[in-house]
């Protein structure tokens, strides 16, 4: 549970790790490195503390930059933020493990990370080419490796206090029960898309019994229309407590006892997004009734991104 009733100072602690997890996250898939920068830096002066990357979204020296800078000039210090990033897809064997850990800390320019995730449990075929395809455009998978084996190599990082947390990212309740049965160190957090069309009610209540954040990504379905920020009961609420869908939205993520990221481009936004408030307790209920389900990123059944943010 949220250990503040105030949702822009809400932390959550890490159970199975160190540290507590700022509630409110800025995910960095932001394709453009100069935006990126932007973006990211606007962010640390709204207030956010908490920033998720990937070795995936090639822009690790750039969120690197901008933390580097907002550090430097004195807008918070290491000790206040929250770093994730995550192991790609072909980097799954244990030999490749720590080496890509060590050159996803040299790009964010970082001493240790908070938080190290399996950005999904699916292996590829290793090697640079972060999207191995065959020649009739098939993914070519590494059947040679396990996801325990990767989830071992994980292990071996946070025992050389580098690393202060591991977790998944992407992966189902049948994927996550296994690993968390074998682990030594067991997941501090699993990252998934969750949003009132996919509250994810049996992970997130596995996750509540054994000490694991949930950290919801497209908490606002990913800035698709029409959608989230669309819907009816979303938008009622809005106009009665005074706040805009989006804040409606991420204001019921983090009242329901999840972390979440968000991805504001623009320092408007930025502001926007990290301005949120508890809901009356009705309102909470009646997003909960919502009875729409729908998944909007597929890549829990290929280990394949397939979705570029928009902006929110």
């Amino acid at each position: 549970m949220n250990d503040s009733l105030d949702f822009r100072l809400a932390h959550i602690p890490l159970k199975n790790g160190a540290g507590r997890m700022p509630a409110l996250g800025f995910g960095t898939l932001i394709p453009d490195p100069a935006e990126t920068v932007n973006a990211t830096r606007s962010a640390l002066q709204a207030g956010f503390r908490h920033f998720d990357g990937a070795e995936r979204y090639r822009n690790e020296r750039e969120v690197g930059e901008a933390l580097h800078a907002g550090l430097a000039a004195g807008e918070a210090t290491r000790d206040d933020i929250f770093v994730t990033t995550k192991l790609w897809n072909t980097n799954h064997r244990p030999e490749r493990v720590e080496p890509a850990f060590e050159a996803s800390l040299e790009r964010l320019r970082l001493e240790y990370l908070d938080l190290y995730l399996i950005h999904t449990p699916y292996a590829f075929q290793p090697g640079e080419d972060q999207d191995p395809r065959d020649s009739n455009g098939n993914v070519i998978y590494d059947k040679e490796v396990t996801l325990l084996d990767t989830w071992r190599a994980m292990e071996t990082l946070v025992d050389h206090s580098r690393c202060r947390a591991i977790g998944l990212s992407d992966v189902t309740l049948d994927a996550l029960r296994p690993i968390y049965e074998a682990a030594r160190i067991k997941p501090a957090v699993v990252q998934v898309e969750s949003h009132p069309y996919l509250p994810e009610t049996e992970l997130f209540e596995f996750c509540k019994q054994n000490g694991i954040v949930l950290l919801a990504f497209a908490p606002l379905g990913h800035g698709l229309r029409p959608g989230l920020l669309e819907d009816p009961i979303i938008l009622s609420i809005a106009a009665r407590v005074g706040k805009t869908p989006a804040q409606v939205l991420l204001a019921w993520a983090v009242q329901r006892g999840t972390a979440l990221l968000t991805t504001p481009k623009t320092a408007a936004r930025a502001r926007e997004n990290f301005d949120i408030s508890a809901l009356p307790e009705d309102a909470f209920n009646q997003i909960n009734s919502i009875q729409t389900r729908q998944r909007l990123n597929s890549v829990v059944h290929t280990g394949v991104p397939g979705f570029i943010a928009q902006g929110r």
